[in-house]
Formats: structure tokens, sequence, C-alpha cells
């Protein structure tokens, strides 16, 4: 879907397919160096990071392994309710491997820290987090996270993954999302 689809929903596009695609060529550079030789295994957090995990895993060019988790601390509502729930939980052992998180976005933090903090009692060798997005502003726990493609301001976002109410996430830029569409 692009932006023009739903013009009025939108204040602005923050980052275009294109710049978003180059964002995750860089982030992948960095993440091929680090783990030269090593395995790794991308662990994406359902349903908003599909997109960047699979954009992000192509641009590796190296062997991989994937799996996916979904957890919830939001239900239906754009603010983290702080209470995490697994919904999906991994299929891999994860003893011993390397572990890289990959999300779409990093709001609060609190999710992602009890993620971290799950993953890193299943004995890994090591767990580290991406994000295609972090909103420093609203930030509400210290969260190390080795891969973030932008920060950006405190403001409510879909696209590329990112959703209201299920909507907007196979639009292919990351937009601001009007006020009249969620108030």
């Amino acid at each position: 879907m692009d932006a023009a689809d739903v013009e009025g929903d939108l204040v602005e596009i923050l980052f275009t397919e294109a710049e978003i695609q180059d964002k995750l060529a860089e982030m992948a550079a960095r993440i091929r160096a680090d783990y030269e030789g090593e395995d790794l295994l991308l662990v994406g957090v359902l349903r908003g990071a599909v997109m960047v995990m699979a954009d992000l895993s192509r641009a590796l060019d190296r062997h991989l392994e994937m799996d996916w988790m979904a957890v919830s601390s939001y239900g239906s509502g754009t603010k983290s309710s702080g209470v995490v729930r697994i919904l999906k939980d991994l299929d891999t052992d994860i003893s011993g491997r390397n572990v890289l998180i990959v999300d779409e976005i990093i709001d609060t933090g609190l999710t992602l820290s009890w993620l971290v903090s799950n993953l890193s009692s299943r004995n890994p060798r090591s767990v580290r987090v991406a994000t295609l997005l972090r909103k420093p502003e609203a930030g509400k726990v210290d969260l190390d996270v080795a891969y973030v493609g932008w920060d950006i301001p405190d403001e409510f976002v879909v696209g590329y993954g990112l959703d209201f109410a299920e909507r907007y996430r196979n639009l292919r830029d990351v937009g601001t999302l009007a006020p009249h569409v969620y108030s």
C-alpha cells in the first residue's frame, strides 16, 4: 500500500521505502561484521517486526536462522500496559546461541526489556537488540540496543509493520498517523 492510498490519515511521511531499505542495509553491514564467523539466530517480535525481519535477513547475505515470538503488552490500546504475556514462544533452543532480537520500534522499552531478560535466562551465548525505530523520549527503562535505524519523536507512527488496530502494517513507508484517526 502506498502513502497516497491513505493520504488523509497521515500527517507526514517520516521515511520512505527506499530510505528504509538503505538503513536496513547499513544495519546489516554492522551486524555482519559483529557476527563474522559466528552463528546467528534472529528472533522476530510478531507481528510488527515481520517487514523489518524479512528485509534485514535478506540484507545480511549470510547463513542464519530465524524464529518468532509473539508477546503482548498493548491489548487494543495505543500505550503499553507494562504487563507482558507470551502469546507464541520460540520453537528453537537458544542455549549457547547468539540471539539478535529484531523489532520494528522501541517505545517505552518495557516489553523489550522483559523479553531480553526472559531470553537471557535461557542460557544463550549472547542476546542483543536491533530495531528500525526508537523513541528515546518515551523510554521508561535503560535498554541497551545494539542496532538502531533511527531515533524518532514520541508520536504515533504507522507503516512498514507498524499498525493502528491492525491497519497500516502494509504501508510501504513510515508515517505519522493523524490524531483524528485514533482519537
